[in-house]
Order: C-alpha cells, then structure tokens, then sequence
C-alpha cells in the first residue's frame, strides 16, 4: 500500500544544530499514522535520543504517543510524565503534533522532523490547530505556534503591523498570530533570541484551507457535544417512526429462555405436562446477578429442553409452552399499592420478584441497581433510543408516559435520589413535548432533550452529558452517583407495582430496507422471530443480515425461530455488507470517535498476535462494544468481533 506517513526526522547535522543551547531534553514522539499498521513504536525516538546523547545532552525521558494530535487524549497520557528538571521538549511528529504538545507544556518545545509534503492539509484531527506541510518546521523559532496556518497572510519573518486589538486585519475572527508568538517567546524568555534570526522556506506549496478548516470545525463541535466521541449515522428510523404501535397476535407457542438476562440461568420450576398461567414464576433466580423469568401466556408446558438461544447462540435450557389463549392469569399477579405506600426495601423486592431487567438491551437485573449502596444524586431515564432504526422506545414514551414517569418515581424513592431527568434526543420533540407535560406536576423530575448522538444511550456517556462526571475505569454509575434506567424498564417497574405483572410482553420494532411491512408491536415474551418477519410480509430479496437489536449493536441470526426475550427491542433485516477487510492504515478515526478514549486499533493487532497483557494494558474491558469503531473503520476491520476475542482472553489469563 502507498505510504501517507506525515513526518521524517530532521537530519543529522540540522538537529545537532537545533540542539546546541539546550539541554535536560524529554522526547514525545508520535507513532506514525496512515501507513500500515506492522509497528507498535516507531524508531525514531531511540534514533533521536541516542543522537542527543552523543552530543552530551541529558535526556530526562521519552514518550510515545498514538496520534499526537487527538488534543483530549494526549492530555490524558502526557499529564504528569515531563520529569522534573526537564527544561526543553523535542516533539517527533508532523506540524500538527508539535503545535498540540506546545499548547500543553509551558517549556521551550522544538521540532525534531519535518512534515513531508502531499500538497494537503495536516488539519483533519480533533484539535483547532493545523499543517500545511509546508516541509520545513520552525516550530522551535516560533514557540510552537505555526504563522503558516495561523497568520491569514502566512508572513514568515513578523508581523504585518495591521492588527487591530490583536485581531487579524484580513480575518478578524482569529488573532493575529505574531502576537501570540511573541507573548508566548516573552513567557519562555526567548524572545530576543527569535529577534536575532530568520525564517526562510525551503519547499512550500501552500493550499487554501479555509473550506476544510470551517468544515473541521463543524464536526469537531459535533464530536465533542456531551461527551467524547461518538459518531452520527443516518437514523433511517422514518421507515417504522410513523406507523402506530399495536399489539401483536398471541402465538400458538412460546418458548421462553430461562436465560434471558446478565448472570446465571434460571432453575427451571415447571416440567413437561404441567399447567401454567399468566405472570406465574417458570424459572428461579440462581445467583446475585440473576432474575427469576414468567409465563407470558396460560396453557401446558410441552417441554422444558435446550433451544436455540438468540444471543448465546448455542442451546439453552428452555420452556415451551402450548398457549391455550384464555389468558388466565396467575394468583401471584396483584397490585402492591402506591409509591407513598410503599419502603425503598419493598420497592427492590418488588422489582426482584418480578425478573425486571434492563430493556435496552443489556438485560442487567434491575434490582442490583437499585442497591448502589452508595449516595446517589440524579437517577437519568434513557429515552434516547440512540440506535439507527429502532422505533421501540418512542413509542413507550408515547403510550406510556405516565407509566414512565411512573417507574422513575419509584427508582428515585429506592435509591433515595432527590433529582430525576428523562433524557430524550431531540430528533422526537413529540416525546419530548408529552413528557414536559407528564412531567409538570413533579419539581424533581426534568425533561432532558439532547442532540443526537450515537452513543448517547450508554450510561457512562448518558451521565457525562447530564451530570458532567466521569465513571472511574472499571467503576460503576454509582461511582458518579447515578442510577440510569431504560424508559421500558421504568414502564415494567410501573406494571410490577401497580398491577403486580411481571414483564411478559414488551414493545418490539421491526424495520429496516429488507422488511416489507415495518411496523411497532406489543409482543409475548417467547414470540418467533420468524412469526414476526412472516406477519410483517416477510423479507424482500436475498443476501439479507436479520439482527435482533439496532444495526450498530444487533446480534447477527443464522436462524430465524428463535424467541423474542424481554430486551429485545427491534429485530431489522438490512442488505449483507460483503465489505472485505483490508489492512489496518493507522488513519486515527477509531480513536478519535471512541466514547470510551480508547485505541481499537491495537485491539485488532494484539488479537492477531496473541499479545494479552497488551489488551490488559489498553484497557479492552473498558470496551463496550458500541461499534463506532468498526462503523468508521477505513479499512473494515471487524474490530467488534476482534474485540470479543480479545475480551475472551483476557478473561481466561491465569
């Protein structure tokens, strides 16, 4: 492949020259992006420090750091690590870098190489700055502000005498950038020195770049709203948005997993032959992290046996049950009171009893949530439905409001929280406007409308943008004082309280290009996949990917009858993406766009090598499989599935 590296170290004998005067050096070097990924440290870091040494120059340290340029996580790596007694930074990268490092350290920075020129701009990275690969950095004479990109006029040796309170005469909206230079030369004490030299260029071509900068700027500003990261895929979700949400037919027979949640199975409490009704408890809880699981239809189990599992895949012990549709309902199945009547403790049990689990997709057993054992400031209600496609919550915030509002109450009562905010992205203002209005009579409880942003659900990045706090690595909401709950979990706590029914059914989207009729529908837990699609008209064509869940972070099926479980709120059929892989070109874009800070790219490779404590030490169980990465992957890496690999491993290290 050709070979985009945006740097070289400058030669020998000009860099004996830029050292001469300095001394007490620390080295940042940025591995080089857009070439092919075969190394994890480039050389020339040990390449420039053996040369300071031999010029008897002290080198208190070296760094290196993926993509200089991402400003937000180069602070994250570079804080703290200029060693004391450090007095001169030499940065190994394109233009672009040293301007990021010179922004960051209040030492004397210089440029160590130079940007090779593409006629191109250096500027498509998360910072303000840019480089015109002019192919001769000075960023050593100038403090590391380059007048190439920052001066409207590119003027090489001063300042023009036309600014005007320090604003550009050509651009008033930028500062005139000799003026910085010089403040910045004045705070490190090496302003008379630049007065005593000269800038000339040896190779430049300088390309406009107003366009791209104002274009950078738009999806910078994008990039960072809320949170770190993300990225913005078409929603697509006018194909099932408008159509009314009704309820589904009651199949013949369901077949209910008995794993159907974060933790152990359940132990089966019905056999083969054996009469059950509506909400009667099938499956015991096994362990702490578990849920008990319940009959969403009245009839006689056929058998309780291995299925085929929608997202384990492999069989999983399960419950059939012939329907014998007159709904009877199970004894256990009675109100619990109201709010007011009720202790937090009581609240748990209630939402234990009944197997509620998140509904978003994660499964994760509520109750657990609702024991922080830790002071909790705000519970957050996630009605982002940030997801491409899916329809499902919509439409619970459109039918269900008051149970909505209903269940957060109870939340905040169980966790003690005196603040609750329904987050609702801005792209479903009539959400939006018929919560507010739910909302009016309770001065604790707030409507949130956020841009929208993928991935904005989550909760780590859902409580960045409510609360502006961070969940510690490997921590938990609660570490920030947060409780976040999906807007169906909130409406089956109203149900588990109010009508004493646990969550048998639940509002499931099917849409996408290949699905002939899309449409909303309240389904039985245990329902078809394959009854579903066939009601809905089928799927149209061949060479078509059936995903339960969104496009982003649906679980791929093989086969079609496998159940609907209690989170799963879409099932789409998209055309098969037959894109093939290609090698990794270190272009960045993983990174910039992780919600997480993280680097994917390594993920891959550390997989492919088998290098675990690699994984480990990139933090990959930090991951949460978003797949921002692999949407925006130039050379569609299955970073996802690279990532599950590696999450495997290290979880199996001794």
């Amino acid at each position: 492949m050709e070979d985009y590296t945006k740097y070289r170290l400058k030669s020998s004998e000009e860099l004996i020259q830029t050292l001469a005067g300095t001394d007490h050096i620390f080295v940042v070097a940025c591995n080089k992006c857009f070439k092919e990924f075969t190394s994890v440290d480039e050389p020339e870091c040990d390449e420039f420090a053996d040369l300071a040494k031999a010029a008897g120059k002290n080198v208190t340290g070296a760094v290196r750091v993926d993509f200089l340029c991402n400003k937000t996580q180069t602070l994250g790596r570079l804080r703290d690590m200029v060693p004391a007694g450090t007095e001169n930074v030499f940065v190994i990268s394109c233009g672009l870098g040293i301007q990021t490092v010179a922004d960051m350290v209040q030492l004397p920075v210089f440029a160590a190489s130079d940007s090779i020129p593409r006629r191109g701009h250096h500027g498509m990275a998360l910072t303000p700055k840019a480089c015109d690969a002019c192919a001769q950095c000075y960023l050593n004479v100038t403090g590391g502000i380059c007048p190439v990109v920052d001066c409207s006029k590119s003027l090489l040796n001063g300042q023009c005498g036309g600014a005007k309170d320090g604003r550009c005469e050509v651009d008033p909206a930028k500062d005139c950038a000799w003026e910085k230079i010089q403040q910045r030369l004045a705070k490190l004490g090496r302003l008379e020195e630049f007065r005593n030299q000269s800038v000339q260029l040896r190779d430049y071509s300088k390309v406009n770049s107003r366009l791209i900068s104002d274009y950078v700027r738009t999806i910078r500003e994008k990039r960072f709203e809320g949170y770190y990261g993300g990225v913005h895929p078409s929603e697509r979700k006018e194909m099932s948005g408008h159509v009314q949400l009704v309820r589904f037919l009651e199949p013949d027979v369901v077949v209910i997993p008995l794993s159907m949640h974060a933790g152990k199975p359940s132990v089966p409490l019905v056999k083969e032959g054996e009469r059950v009704r509506v909400g009667q408890k099938i499956g015991e809880q096994a362990g702490f992290i578990g849920a008990s699981i319940h009959s969403s239809v009245s009839g006689t189990v056929l058998a309780v046996e291995e299925r085929r599992h929608p997202t384990l895949g492999s069989g999983v012990l399960s419950v059939v049950i012939q329907n014998d549709r007159l709904g009877t309902v199970d004894e256990s199945v009675r109100p619990h009171g109201d709010i007011e009547e009720l202790s937090p403790e009581e609240i748990v049990k209630i939402v234990k009893d009944n197997g509620i689990v998140g509904m978003g997709g994660a499964g994760f057993p509520a109750y657990v949530k609702l024991q922080p054992g830790k002071p909790i400031d705000a519970v957050l209600l996630n009605g982002c439905e940030c997801e491409p496609m899916l329809t499902a919550d919509h439409k619970v915030l459109l039918h269900y409001a008051d149970d909505v509002v209903y269940g957060l109450r109870a939340v905040m009562k169980a966790v003690s929280a005196p603040r609750g905010v329904i987050v609702i992205e801005d792209n479903k203002p009539d959400a939006i406007a018929m919560l507010q209005e739910k909302t009016k009579g309770y001065e604790n409880i707030e409507v949130m409308a956020a841009r929208t942003k993928y991935p904005q659900g989550a909760e780590k990045m859902l409580i960045k943008k409510v609360l502006g706090r961070s969940v510690p690595r490997g921590g938990l909401p609660a570490d920030a004082g947060a409780v976040v709950s999906n807007v169906s979990s909130s409406k089956a706590i109203a149900d588990a309280i109010r009508l004493g029914m646990p969550p048998i059914e639940r509002v499931v989207c099917v849409t996408g290009e290949r699905i002939r009729n899309p449409g909303n529908f309240i389904v039985k837990v245990g329902t078809s996949v394959q009854e579903i699609l066939d009601f809905c008209g089928g799927i149209v064509g061949d060479d078509v990917t059936v995903k339960l869940g969104g496009p982003m972070m649906g679980i791929p099926q093989t086969e079609l009858d496998v159940p609907v479980m209690k989170a799963t709120n879409g099932i789409i059929a998209c055309e098969t993406d037959h894109t093939a892989a290609v090698e990794c070109i270190k272009c960045g874009r993983c990174a910039d766009v992780c919600p997480m800070e993280l680097f994917p790219l390594y993920f891959a490779r550390y997989v492919e090598t088998g290098n675990i404590q690699g994984l480990k030490e990139q933090n990959i169980m930090d991951c949460m499989e978003c797949r921002c990465c692999e949407y925006i992957c130039s050379s569609k890496i299955p970073l996802v599935t690279k990532i599950r690999e590696g999450k495997a491993a290290v979880r199996g290290m001794k």
